[in-house]
């Protein structure tokens, strides 16, 4: 691995961090940024690299730093109710980055990124809510109504958002 390719990996891990902690509490889920930047991390840095920088987002919450929701860290927040979507990350990164071609710097076709973007929330939303319905004994209709529903309009403005912003910079990193 290059040492450019290192330094982007850290740098989308750095946003990740970033955009994990600031959070509006809307229930037991909280609305965060989070999934904007784990959008970013795969769009940019595609389905090997992208998961990478998630990890590495993971490990540093793990050890205790605050990076979680609520700028919270720890293996407690892990294995929490919240636990699923942070877990979740890592294939939502995956299949976010299978949108993209490596050193790929114009969308063709236009829809891939975003379909892409869409099948790794419902794969984020599935384990996420399958943890949160484990851990609170909560039917499925009231998980869905606290986990999935409120967030898909945000969800679906972050997924345009992340499509439309990846491109230039792949551009700039791939030219």
């Amino acid at each position: 691995m290059k040492t450019k390719d290192m330094t982007i990996i850290a740098v989308m891990a750095a946003l990740i961090c970033v955009a994990g902690p600031l959070t509006i509490s809307i229930g037991p889920i909280p609305l965060s940024l989070c999934s904007f930047a784990v959008y970013m991390a795969g769009a940019v840095l595609g389905a090997k690299r992208g998961p990478l920088a998630v990890g590495i987002y993971l490990l540093i919450g793990l050890v205790g730093v605050p990076v979680f929701s609520g700028f919270s860290g720890g293996f407690q927040k892990l294995v929490g109710v919240t636990g699923g979507y942070l877990v979740g990350y890592l294939p939502c990164a995956w299949l976010a980055g299978l949108g993209v071609k490596p050193g790929q710097t114009m969308p063709e076709p236009k829809w891939k990124l975003p379909a892409f973007m869409v099948l790794g929330t419902a794969v984020l939303y599935l384990i996420g809510t399958a943890w949160f319905m484990i851990q609170t004994k909560n039917t499925l209709a009231a998980s869905m109504g606290m986990c999935v529903i409120p967030f898909l309009p945000g969800d679906a403005v972050k997924i345009v958002a992340a499509s439309l912003l990846a491109w230039p910079i792949r551009r700039a990193i791939y030219r």
